[in-house]
């Protein structure tokens, strides 16, 4: 059994990412696995400052939400990362969210890959919805998730859904008219064979 926190960074509560979501962990939680959707609807989560008075071992000095999910985090086998597409890219929830990591960070005088300290090793996964279903339409979320939580960080990618086609902007969620939510089921719940 795995300890699974999901970050949620939609910007609708019952929105398509919400509905990703409820499918994802449905399936993680019949897997045996212990789940906790945390909403940065919810939990305000401001982005980082670049101040370092957080540097090393000490907590943010920002008053949000995000020191208090700090143990939530460092408790957690995988964290997911659940965002609608927004401007090609993550939300910005989910990108301050992420970008916070920074007061987690611990020194280390032989970083690997270039990195400048180290961070907790982890497993991460991405869920992600758009509107658009084009090839490229992930591209730039993906590289970012590639290049700043799995080859920075150091997190070990489990996969990533991402759910194109859900419908326009404009109208209610219709993630329901896709495959997509029994396929967030699948994922959840065989993150771990």
């Amino acid at each position: 059994m795995k300890k699974i926190l999901i970050i949620q960074g939609g910007g609708r509560p019952k929105g398509n990412t919400a509905r990703l979501v409820e499918s994802f962990e449905k399936g993680a939680k019949e897997a045996g696995h212990e789940t906790e959707v945390v909403s940065l609807l919810k939990h305000e989560v401001k982005g980082c400052l670049g101040c370092n008075a957080c540097r090393y071992g000490k907590p943010c000095i920002q008053k949000d939400d995000f020191n208090g999910l700090v143990p939530k985090i460092k408790e957690a086998d995988l964290l997911v990362f659940a965002s609608p597409l927004y401007f090609w890219t993550l939300s910005s929830r989910i990108k301050a969210f992420i970008e916070r990591f920074y007061c987690i960070a611990e020194e280390d005088p032989n970083p690997p890959l270039g990195r400048y300290e180290s961070y907790p090793v982890k497993d991460c996964a991405l869920l992600m919805t758009s509107a658009d279903n084009f090839f490229w339409t992930f591209e730039q979320a993906v590289s970012y998730y590639q290049f700043a939580l799995v080859n920075y960080i150091g997190f070990h990618d489990r996969g990533m859904l991402l759910a194109g086609g859900c419908g326009d902007t404009n109208g209610k969620p219709q993630i329901d008219k896709t495959d997509w939510l029994s396929k967030a089921y699948e994922f959840g719940k065989h993150i771990y064979d």
